[in-house]
């Protein structure tokens, strides 16, 4: 069954196009890592008022989700990768 779903991805490129999109969000998110700390840094300074006087802080905490996400994708496009275009050797080699 799984084997016959790999033919069909690879032979009909929807695997590529799917893994392509995987990796781009992969790295997509990667890049959010560096703007999501100044964008919740940016709003905190913004709303100052509203927050009864706390002080905006530059927080690198708010980049952890961004790098879950990226870590994530990335190993899923990697797996994927193997799975569709990579045999193992035990696949290739046959009976001895």
């Amino acid at each position: 069954m799984l084997e016959r779903l790999r033919n069909v991805l690879v032979s009909s490129f929807v695997g590529a196009i799917a893994l392509g999109w995987v990796f781009a969000q992969g790295l997509l998110h990667f890049a959010y890592v560096f703007s999501a700390p100044v964008s919740a840094w940016l709003t905190r300074r913004e709303y100052h008022g509203i927050m009864n006087g706390v002080t905006p802080i530059f927080s690198l905490r708010d980049a952890l989700p961004e790098i879950a996400k990226s870590i994530s994708l990335l190993l899923i496009g990697y797996t994927l990768l193997r799975w569709l275009y990579y045999r193992s050797s035990r696949a290739t080699d046959g009976p001895k």
